[in-house]
């Protein structure tokens, strides 16, 4: 994972510090001594995250965050606030100026790669919408920006996941006055609970009784629709293991207990108010998207779309030195569908295709149908491990499980996959094309029902 970090400190030691961390896990880094220097190189270059000390002079961190977090071209730049104050107060302050996360002094190089991390992803998932609406009309995405500041955080739906009933039911009481929540003490129905139900926010405790938390997180991020839900684990010290391993898996955030009232509200309010503004901007999305774009019959980006945006996330990866997989996609034995039931069953072959192939791609992934039964995904951020993982999923996906065409009649789909990276500054996009067709067509060559890599 790589992203360009900023880090905001006015003693020269802890940037050295820091810098080294940061740098030895392939982060670009750059550095500024100054409140107003970090504001001007937030607005002039790319910045994915800010490592941000609160006690600088002229302008303390908080003020910092509260100019970053107010200005439309640097609202969305995740900041992580670190700080020698220790104080419960300190740290609401930070989170109610705009803060994402904080670190306190001295810094330990596990929370600090985890914290970062995370946020890193965040960026990333926020940075792919933006560009889609972008890409989509050559509108900005101002009126999505200025509708976070009317966002209110407040009468937010929680879950709270805790086999200790006490325990639950005072959290429950923390939050009851402005949020509506639910207390689950049996985590085995945590789908059960969630589906169909229209959460904002699950709170999960790591001491659950005969239960793995981290497998009932990985639960609810299984269903379509709470797989972006924010997560917050309540933990102990001893946990602390574990919830980096939480958070390496996408858990958004974690408090420690014995759980503060003041900061559990402010930790509340920023993961509501962060999934009701990621919810207005995949609206902003889906309202603004001229039709021009889009394919009738799957609801999938066309060619049109796709090459337009293949161009600018290219160019972005090579200047930003970002890794980035191209997957193209090809239904077997299409014509032969189409010859043995009619047209009607192809088209629901399709249909049904698309929606597989998005449920097993990643949020940040982008599936096009690129003319007649060929499909295409580009895979920002994605190395041949994460590309390859992610192929393997939409094969099985189309292969383990028939097609319903009638009722008690399913019919048998296999697909075959060419996988090509961004390798070089000369790559262009009509390369990266030639290159997955390429290897698309050896996977056909070779059997079908498989993937493969392009031997560039």
């Amino acid at each position: 994972m790589t992203a360009r970090v900023l880090i905001v400190d006015d003693i020269p030691t802890n940037v050295r510090l820091l810098e080294a961390r940061l740098t030895a896990e392939y982060f670009d880094v750059v550095t500024a001594s100054s409140g107003q220097q970090a504001l001007d190189i937030c607005n002039t270059s790319d910045v994915d995250i800010v490592l941000l000390d609160v006690m600088m002079p002229e302008m303390d961190g908080f003020e910092v965050c509260k100019r970053l977090k107010a200005s439309s071209k640097t609202h969305h730049i995740p900041v992580l606030m670190i700080t020698a104050l220790d104080q419960p107060s300190d740290r609401v302050k930070g989170l109610e100026v705009g803060a994402d996360d904080f670190l306190t002094k001295p810094v330990d190089d596990v929370q600090l790669m985890a914290r970062v991390k995370s946020l890193v992803r965040l960026k990333a998932l926020t940075d792919e919408l933006r560009a889609r609406a972008l890409t989509g009309q050559q509108i900005a995405i101002e009126d999505a920006i200025r509708a976070m500041d009317k966002i209110s955080a407040e009468g937010g739906s929680i879950l709270i996941v805790d086999t200790d009933a006490r325990h639950a039911e005072r959290i429950k009481n923390y939050l009851g006055t402005t949020h509506k929540v639910d207390v689950l003490t049996q985590p085995a129905d945590a789908v059960f609970q969630v589906t169909g139900a229209h959460y904002e926010l699950a709170l999960v405790s790591m001491a659950l009784e005969d239960f793995d938390p981290l497998r009932v997180c990985s639960q609810i991020r299984t269903l379509e629709h709470t797989r972006t839900l924010p997560i917050i684990l309540m933990a102990d010290e001893a946990d602390r293991p574990r919830v980096v391993r939480a958070l390496d898996l996408g858990v958004n955030d974690f408090i420690s207990r014995p759980v503060e009232r003041n900061e559990l509200a402010a930790r509340v309010k920023t993961q509501i108010r962060r999934q009701r503004y990621a919810m207005e901007l995949r609206e902003s999305v889906n309202s603004t998207m001229a039709m021009a774009v889009t394919d009738d019959l799957t609801g999938l980006y066309n060619r049109r779309y796709f090459d337009r945006h293949l161009a600018m996330m290219l160019g972005k990866s090579q200047s930003q030195d970002r890794d980035m997989a191209v997957m193209m996609l090809d239904i077997d034995h299409f014509k032969s569908v189409n010859d043995a039931h009619g047209h009607d069953v192809g088209d629901a072959v399709l249909r049904e295709f698309a929606l597989r192939v998005k449920r097993n791609i990643r949020g940040v992934d982008l599936a096009c149908r690129f003319g007649g039964e060929e499909f295409v995904v580009l895979m920002p951020d994605t190395d041949f491990r994460q590309a390859e993982s992610v192929a393997e999923r939409v094969r099985a996906a189309v292969a383990d499980h028939g097609f319903d065409i009638a009722p008690g009649k399913a019919l048998g789909v296999t697909v075959s996959l060419g996988v090509t990276l961004n390798e070089s500054l000369s790559d262009t996009p009509e390369s990266l094309l030639k290159r997955a067709d390429v290897a698309l067509y050896r996977a056909k060559r070779e059997g079908r029902n498989r993937v493969v890599f392009d031997a560039a």
